[in-house]
């Protein structure tokens, strides 16, 4: 017992000490850009009344940048190296470096989490004060689970079960899932395919990740770390990259070919129980609830009535805007269905009475 405590001490200060560095290199750079190119241009333009607010929103800023230049650095040699699929031109491809940008520079899930923070801290205030104990998942076992390192896994699996139940849900129903089809119909994908996605869906996964995080007690400082992880994890599942993380590592990990296989057209979202891959960083929900396929072969990904016709959009307001005609469309089919469910009900209504 004492030397796992020693090893988990020893990590917990090399990761504390990696993430102090980055926050030291950010907030240098934070500094100053903000000093020497936004103070200036807030002065000229007489909105020094926003400057506290422009200077924390900085740092996230900064971080997205990193995020995505990390991101393309290590993945996009891969993809020209070792790819899944190799396409005549890459074309479609520029709108997910879009929504890469929209989003990761966004930080939706840090917004929600900072807006919604003082409220759970007056809620659990209040809790504690009626005398009811709150969610504190680092205190389950103390010694260990208060180890910042241990803490930190344990809030990524429990947020990684949450974002599988998310996801899984989001293939069930037909509105939600038009929203989520717009993820699905990229025919090319690439490391910047895992942030395409519906504008109202990214507010959805984003508010459900910052509600359970402050539920379950995340440090802001840890949750930014999460946050980070998560989206780097995902941008390597969607990239056009041929590996396979072996018999052990797939069962682990989502990997790129595990992930494919969600994507893959007939199999991944439209079987008869609604799809299969589910798990966003770890399989081993899919495994536990019937939904992993470990299929090994490059198939190919969409949406099985793109081959029919059906139009997802080629631009990024196309895409938003065709989800709504989508939906439109879905809820209008509806309705003769549920007149005549009404009629058959008050004939069978009658001939009872």
């Amino acid at each position: 017992m004492d030397m796992v405590a020693s090893v988990l001490a020893f990590l917990a200060h090399a990761g504390h000490s990696v993430v102090s560095c980055a926050d030291d290199l950010v907030s240098w750079l934070q500094t100053l850009l903000y000093v020497n190119a936004i103070q200036p241009l807030l002065f000229h333009a007489g909105m020094m009344d926003v400057d506290e607010d422009t200077y924390d929103a900085l740092y996230w800023v900064i971080i997205g940048v990193l995020e995505v230049g990390l991101m393309y650095a290590l993945l996009r040699p891969l993809e020209a190296l070792a790819p899944a699929e190799k396409w005549r031109d890459r074309k479609g491809v520029g709108v997910d470096a879009l929504y890469t940008w929209v989003t990761r520079l966004g930080i939706l899930n840090l917004l929600f989490f900072f807006t919604m923070q003082p409220f759970f801290d007056h809620a659990q205030s209040t809790l504690r004060l009626m005398g009811v104990k709150t969610v504190d998942l680092d205190n389950l076992w103390p010694g260990v689970t208060t180890e910042p390192l241990v803490a930190f896994a344990i809030y990524l699996v429990v947020l990684d079960f949450c974002s599988y139940w998310y996801h899984r849900l989001s293939h069930r129903y037909g509105v939600w899932w038009e929203l989520h089809a717009v993820h699905h119909s990229q025919r090319k994908m690439s490391l910047w395919c895992d942030d395409r996605n519906h504008l109202l869906d990214v507010l959805g996964q984003s508010c459900m990740f910052a509600v359970v995080a402050l539920v379950i007690g995340v440090p802001p400082a840890q949750f930014v770390v999460l946050v980070a992880l998560t989206n780097f994890m995902q941008s390597v599942q969607h990239a056009n990259i041929r590996v396979h993380f072996g018999w052990l590592g797939e069962r682990l990990l989502v990997s790129p070919r595990f992930h494919r296989r969600h994507h893959a057209i007939g199999y991944g979202h439209e079987g008869t129980t609604y799809g299969c891959n589910f798990g966003v960083l770890f399989p081993w929900w899919d495994m536990m609830f019937g939904s992993a396929s470990f299929n090994r072969e490059i198939e190919p990904t969409g949406v099985r009535d793109q081959l029919e016709g059906v139009r997802y959009g080629e631009g990024f307001w196309a895409q938003q805007g065709y989800a709504f005609a989508r939906i439109g469309r879905r809820l209008r089919s509806r309705a003769p269905r549920a007149a005549s469910a009404a009629r058959r009900e008050a004939r069978d209504d009658a001939t009872v009475s």
